[in-house]
């Protein structure tokens, strides 16, 4: 039986390299691609595959959102994170929100297979290079730091940060989300009070600095 895989990244070229990867092997079959983490979470639903490669930074909706939603909708899915960064809060971002496990893709030739088939099974996998972060992560946890500006926010409230970072208007991320105007204008008066901001330029640069948006 083979293991099904989606594919998630917003780069078209990212995508053929994980595919032509993946098609080498005779256990693994690609069932379907998406470029960001709104279309992912329709396809998982969708297609219903047994893992899901992730890219964490994209527009739209993010990989750490969309790893929330498919994992809620669909507990048996695994998602594998697949990215070029390394720093700390990604990974651990990913990590919980479900993912289990996170590649990064300089490591794709060598681990991308060995890494589909262990998060197939039950089992966690992380690039070698990640493993440094994630003892760093239980160290910093350790000194009792302060955690993440983001953690308090709803799921909800990070998709409409998102868009807001993205420089959609208010009709936009209402017609996007299906909600009403009034119903996101209360979202964002709400993520700017509890991250004590004052403007869309600075909601901008805690999005950004989050990775909730590849806006640089």
């Amino acid at each position: 039986m083979k293991t099904t895989v989606l594919l998630v990244d917003e780069h078209k070229f990212a995508r053929e390299g994980l595919r032509n990867v993946l098609e080498k092997e005779q256990d693994v079959e690609v069932v379907g691609e998406a470029d960001n983490g709104r279309v992912a979470v329709r396809l998982a639903k969708e297609l219903k595959p047994a893992v899901v490669l992730m890219d964490v930074v994209m527009f739209e909706m993010n990989g750490v959102e969309a790893t929330r939603q498919i994992l809620a909708a669909a507990p048996g899915i695994k998602v594998l994170a697949v990215s070029f960064h390394r720093d700390r809060m990604y990974v651990v971002d990913m990590l919980k929100a479900g993912a289990s496990g996170y590649l990064l893709k300089d490591s794709v030739q060598e681990e991308l297979c060995r890494a589909v088939r262990a998060v197939a099974k039950n089992e966690t996998f992380l690039s070698s290079a990640i493993v440094g972060v994630m003892v760093e992560d239980y160290r910093v946890q350790g000194t009792g730091q302060q955690p993440d500006r983001l953690s308090n926010l709803r799921p909800r409230a990070r998709e409409v940060l998102q868009l807001i970072a993205e420089g959609r208007t208010t009709k936009e991320i209402a017609a996007a989300l299906h909600l009403s105007v009034k119903t996101v204008e209360a979202h964002r008066q709400q993520i700017m009070n509890r991250l004590d901001v004052h403007s869309v330029a600075e909601l901008t640069k805690v999005a950004v600095r989050h990775g909730l948006t590849p806006l640089e």
